[in-house]
Parts: structure tokens; sequence; C-alpha cells
């Protein structure tokens, strides 16, 4: 029995956390006390045998321009399925994931929009195999499908982000705001990107975002301005944008951003990070007249549908219009 519960553990421990795995061991061993074994006469075999096919679609990922990190993800939540359902591709059943998926949701405490992507991780793989005839059917389209409610994230108010510009302690802070509302550009893009990218003459540059797809986004007066600004204070010879301010003035992370960002959001109780100057870019955009199509190779959305979620956020403008064609 002990034999086992070790068992049950190593197939775990990958899934749970150290103290989450000493909880179950002592679960398992007061739930199985006094019980027996009736030995069987094979013996269980791990199956790895969808190695193969695992590193086949990941290449094909990698030649499609997916970006590394996104072929690392593919590869951690798959070889956690693979390995936890331990069977051939073509013998793995939609009851199979769908038992996975239960005990990952309980187990993690994952919210819906996690699941949700993971099953498309899921379903990205199941779909290659199939369409290369290395499995009979595609288990996934039996799966159930994750709902995810959606909920209306408010951009920033005109007012929220002049006392947030105000609050900035230092001008890299001010130039990092404006640069996140005037660009829309990600955390993950804006950390990436270097002094000699930008452009000043024309004021705009080239951002890299998903897929390694490059788009041209746009400085506006104050951006530009305080952009400036801050890079003539500089004395430290690092290329990066944006850098700490202290010595050696490295290159800030997504974390030391999103950090500056709730820091001075707390300070004058407004709630801020930085995806929401994307999201009020966006939304701005869309509410004062620019053109979907426009907005979208802005926002770098492959799909304008993406773009359109935003359009619905600025209620002000809603019961303007309510009230301009709907009052009588």
């Amino acid at each position: 029995m002990e034999q086992k519960i070790m068992e049950v553990m190593r197939r775990m421990q990958d899934i749970l956390s150290k103290e989450q795995l000493r909880e179950l061991q002592s679960a398992l061993r007061v739930t199985f006390n006094g019980c027996e074994l009736q030995p069987r006469s094979e013996l269980m075999v791990l199956d790895d045998s969808w190695n193969g096919d695992l590193e086949d679609f990941l290449m094909s990922k990698a030649l499609e321009g997916k970006s590394q990190a996104t072929i690392i993800r593919y590869r951690y939540e798959l070889e956690r399925l693979l390995a936890y359902i331990n069977k051939a591709v073509i013998d793995i059943t939609d009851s199979d994931i769908s038992n996975y998926m239960r005990v990952y949701k309980r187990i993690r405490n994952i919210k819906n929009s996690t699941l949700k992507g993971v099953r498309s991780i899921y379903s990205s793989f199941f779909s290659w195999l199939r369409d290369r005839d290395r499995i009979r059917k595609n288990p996934m389209v039996l799966v159930e499908d994750i709902k995810v409610p959606i909920r209306v994230r408010e951009p920033f108010t005109d007012a929220e982000r002049e006392k947030l510009l105000r609050e900035c302690r230092t001008l890299r802070d001010k130039a990092m705001m404006e640069f996140l509302y005037s660009t829309a550009v990600r955390v993950g893009e804006l950390v990436k990107l270097n002094r000699g990218d930008i452009r000043f003459s024309t004021k705009d540059l080239i951002v890299c975002g998903k897929g390694d797809k490059e788009r041209v986004v746009y400085l506006n007066e104050r951006t530009h301005m305080y952009l400036l600004e801050y890079l003539e204070s500089r004395t430290d010879t690092n290329p990066a944008l944006f850098v700490s301010l202290r010595s050696p003035h490295k290159r800030l992370t997504d974390k030391g951003v999103e950090d500056i960002v709730r820091r001075t959001g707390r300070r004058v109780g407004v709630k801020a990070y930085p995806h929401k100057f994307r999201g009020t870019s966006i939304t701005n955009a869309l509410n004062r007249g620019m053109p979907l199509q426009e907005a979208s190779c802005m926002a770098g959305h492959v799909k304008s549908d993406t773009t359109l979620r935003y359009a619905q956020l600025d209620q002000d403008s809603v019961r303007y219009h309510h009230k301009k064609y709907l009052s009588a």
C-alpha cells in the first residue's frame, strides 16, 4: 500500500506544491489504513510513446513562428497531460482528457479562463495529430468546452490618468506610463525595447509582438516630450529603453513595470496595472472615431473581433448616444 501511495505522490509532484503533497500523503494513509491490495500478475509500464509525436508537434509550431515562450508552455502542459494519462496517443479518449482537466482544476484551483487556455493547447495538439493521420479521431471534439464569463474591464478615465501622471515620482515613470498609453504596447513588448528603436524624427517605432509579428506604433506629443527628457537625463550606457534607477541600471522586467504602475495607483486610490493603459488606449481610439481595422493594427490583434471587445467599455459614450438617439 505504501508503495502505491508513493506512486500517487510521484504522479502528482509536478501538479501539487510541497505542502499539498504532504496533505495528500496524509489523506491517503488515513483513507487506506487497514486495507490490503491484491497483486496483479502484470506490472504497470510507463508509456512514453507519445514523445516522438510531441517533439514533431512542437517543431511544427516553431516553424509556424510561435514564440519560444509559447513552445515552452505547450511542452509543459502537454507533457503533464500525456504522462498522467499514460497511454499511446492513438488510445487516448475524451474521458481521459476530461477526467484530467477536472483533477487539474480542482487541485490547482485555477480559473476557467486559465483552464480554457490549457484546453486550447490540447485541442491544437490532437487536431494536429488527426490532420496527419496519426490518430483515428480527435478526442477533443467530445471534450466539454470551458465557459468563461465576460467581465467588463473599465478603462482609465482621463482624470485617473492625470492623477497617475502627477503622482509619478520620477521622469522615467512619467515617460513609461505615457508611452504605454500612446503606443498601446503590451508590457512584454515594452521591456524588450531599446533606445535605438525610437524614431524621434517621425515619432514612431517598430514593435515585435506575439508570434514575432512586427507593427508600427506612434508617440503622441506628450509621450514624445517626456521620453526625450527622460533619455537625455540618463547617464548609463544600457541600450534598454527603460532601466532601473539604481546602478547598474538594469533593464526593467515585466514585474518591475507592474510594480511601478500598481504602487503609483495605490498612492492615488486608482486600480492600475500596465495592461489597463493598453485597454484604455484602444477603447479611446475606437470611441473617438478610429476605424476598427486601424485600431486592430495599432493593437497588434490578428482578429478584429478581439479589438471589438474594447469598443463596449465606455459606458459614458453609450449613455450619451442613448440619450441622443432614444430619448423620445
